[in-house]
């Protein structure tokens, strides 16, 4: 196996990822290459996605499953071997459609378009070199540039499929993701090419969050300030994790009358600023979410579990009899859910102890999407104006169980008493329970949600730039992002595309980029590593010399 794509990858130094035969997430080696098939085959699909839209035509089923396809190769979201070969076997049926509608043979094409998988499953293993990510006699920095343009579609797709289930789908969307995944089929060689590239799909990754922004609040309104209890209340009990709420909804729907309480977990955590999600009575509070703890919270939590999306663990045996999944989630030997046929989820819950009592109440604030913000933007200024608030920090990413996660923790906390901190992602459990007070009239920490909510975060700073008649680099805010999978390369590549500069990024900087590489996003973007988080925020408060 060949596996570089997320923060905590083996041998980042030498930038030679995991190689082993099981990578720093647990993935085995045949699955790590079955993923890399998949890959190579949707590529050839967006080949022909891209010659049939040349012919005006579209195939949606086809674009629905490239999004799918891809979002199952993201960091820890389907580690089913079983089923990976099964949406290999689909890949090729879907081509097989596309070059019918396109008017040509399979023998004709070249690349990735022209594969033929095996049958059978060692053969299969056997031809994973043809879609090896490993630097070819290009080069390794050619090679960092591809998967920065590959990581990146990665995150689109999985933020689009999101979209997508609640039925929001956009042709640019689409025809962007072909677009891009044509040109990597060619195995590209031009870096800056590349690199143009790379911001464009930032810019059609605006797009998708913009798109999943609408998907979410049509389908559950506009999230609006709720406290969240974050301790268990007695009786039976559903923990659902992961990212999607149109999962979280159909639980809720499912459990209405049978006594049985629901959690959220991790990212699912901002569910509860959505007044049509916290409407369900039975949807109680928070349990748990620091990446550090899960294994240890799935052990204690006395309930059924659901996974949604990309949750962040592989699942012990202890719990596997309570645990399923749903989406493009899937580990062998774990129950997967399709449909809206929950009865095994009930049942099992049913079956455990569930809590015998309520805990003494803690309760945390979420729910400040950009409308809130935004309708408080007088507010906000006027406390600019007079100093109240001296500056704003966004604090926020991916948590991870790696060392050096800490930092935004002890950033965060150490921001003064003059200051805002806005949050989004699963790093926040690291800090979201710190009593950072208040700010001319405002709680200073304001969680804004999901990484998928990173939208929110730029129509805010967007919004108070065209306030103070500046551009957001001029602001007095600093980005401190925590990075893990490949979501949040989308996210960078949006922010950079929108022409953010001087964002630290850390715990580590993205093994896949060679030292060159790096140093033309520093050249060009002013990107910076987390360092010592005193010496950081000393930096980003100190008086600014023209």
């Amino acid at each position: 196996m060949f596996c570089i794509q997320c923060e905590q990858t083996s041998r980042k130094a030498s930038g030679a990822g995991c190689a082993a035969a099981r990578g720093s997430c647990g993935k085995e080696a045949p699955t790590s290459d079955l993923q890399d098939l998949l890959v190579y085959q949707i590529e050839g699909i967006g080949q022909l996605l891209v010659r049939l839209r040349a012919l005006g035509r579209q195939d949606a089923a086809a674009d629905r499953f490239v999004l799918y396809g891809l979002f199952t190769t993201l960091t820890n979201v389907n580690f089913d071997d079983a089923d990976l070969e099964a949406l290999i076997a689909e890949a090729a049926r879907v081509r097989d459609r596309l070059c019918a509608a396109c008017g040509v043979t399979r023998e004709s094409l070249t690349g990735p378009a022209a594969f033929v998988p095996a049958t059978d499953s060692a053969v299969l293993r056997l031809q994973a070199g043809v879609a090896s990510l490993r630097p070819d006699d290009a080069g390794p920095d050619v090679a960092g540039m591809r998967m920065l343009l590959l990581y990146g579609l990665k995150g689109v797709a999985a933020y689009a499929y999101h979209a997508a289930v609640l039925g929001v789908t956009r042709e640019e969307i689409a025809e962007g993701v072909a677009r891009t995944l044509a040109l990597l089929a060619e195995k590209p060689t031009d870096i800056g090419q590349m690199l143009e590239e790379s911001l464009a799909l930032g810019h059609l990754n605006f797009t998708v969050l913009a798109a999943l922004d609408a998907a979410n609040t049509d389908a559950y309104g506009a999230p609006t300030p709720a406290t969240v209890r974050t301790t268990p209340v007695a009786g039976k009990a559903i923990l659902v994790s992961g990212h999607d709420l149109r999962d979280l909804q159909a639980i809720l729907e499912a459990t209405r009358g049978t006594g049985i309480n629901v959690y959220t977990h991790g990212e699912m955590l901002p569910a509860h600023g959505y007044p049509k999600l916290r409407a369900y009575p039975q949807l109680v509070g928070n349990y748990g979410g620091a990446w550090q703890d899960q294994q240890r919270e799935f052990l204690d939590f006395p309930g059924a579990i659901v996974m949604t999306s990309n949750c962040l663990i592989r699942p012990q045996a202890q719990y596997q009899d309570r645990l399923f999944t749903l989406g493009p989630v899937g580990w062998s030997g774990v129950r997967h859910l399709s449909g809206e046929d929950f009865s095994e989820v009930i049942a099992a819950a049913q079956a455990q102890p569930g809590f015998t009592a309520d805990a003494p109440e803690h309760r945390i604030t979420v729910g400040f999407g950009h409308e809130t913000v935004l309708g408080v933007a007088d507010q906000v200024i006027a406390a600019v104006k007079t100093g109240a608030i001296r500056h704003f920090f966004l604090v926020g990413g991916c948590d991870g169980a790696a060392s050096g996660r800490n930092y935004f923790t002890d950033f965060a906390e150490a921001t003064p008493a003059d200051t805002v901190v806005l949050t989004l992602g699963c790093g926040k459990y690291r800090f979201n329970k710190h009593d950072f007070g208040t700010v001319g009239g405002l709680p200073r920490l304001l969680d804004l949600g999901q990484c998928n909510d990173s939208y929110s975060a730029i129509v805010v700073a967007s919004a108070l730039a065209d306030a103070f008649g500046c551009g957001v680099n001029d602001l007095p805010l600093t980005l401190v992002i925590s990075w893990f999978e490949q979501k949040a390369v989308a996210v960078l590549l949006t922010l950079l595309a929108l022409g953010v500069r001087n964002i630290r990024l850390g715990p580590t900087l993205p093994a896949f980029l060679t030292p060159a590489l790096l140093g033309v996003l520093v050249e060009k973007f002013g990107i910076r590593p987390t360092g010592d988080a005193a010496a950081d925020l000393a930096e980003a408060l100190a008086p600014q010399t023209v």
